[in-house]
């Protein structure tokens, strides 16, 4: 199955970010989400599953959870918005972390574990590029794709 995940977008729903998300079994949002049409226009593709981030305190996004537990052909996934909050070790619990905030991309496995960013795909902050990620899940295992987007 493919999942797409997106953060940050702080209201700001670029196309080319829906363009990367079409075919998604499943989107996923770390948080930020700004308004209630980012969460439209990614429903229109996928289903989604979003958590609240920092920025989320009206509409939609402010009554998201702060983190969201999740399995996918029997991986487990924990999400939460920002990974320095994350507080206990997630090796043989879960297969992926996900998480946003930093804005980073992150694509990196220690130990067992996947901890993924798809960095940030609203405004642009600081140098960093605007990014959305790809997650090719089967049960063998899960491979973590940053997209650039051009924009």
């Amino acid at each position: 199955m493919q999942i797409g995940v997106i953060a940050d977008t702080h209201s700001k729903m670029r196309p080319e970010a829906l363009e990367v998300l079409k075919g998604s079994d499943i989107i996923l949002h770390a948080g930020d989400v700004g308004r209630d049409e980012v969460l439209e226009a990614l429903e229109a593709i996928a289903p989604v599953i979003a958590i609240r981030g920092n920025i989320d305190t009206t509409g939609r996004a402010a009554t998201l959870p702060d983190i969201q537990e999740t399995q996918f052909l029997d991986h487990t996934f924990y999400m939460l918005h920002d990974v320095k909050t994350l507080d206990f070790d997630p090796q043989g619990r879960y297969r992926v972390v996900i998480a946003g905030h930093s804005h980073k991309p992150r694509n990196e496995w220690i130990g067992d574990v996947l901890y993924f960013n798809p960095g940030g795909a609203g405004p642009r902050r600081f140098t960093l590029p605007i990014t959305v990620g790809r997650l090719q899940v089967s049960e063998e295992g899960v491979v973590g794709e940053i997209i650039e987007l051009p924009v």
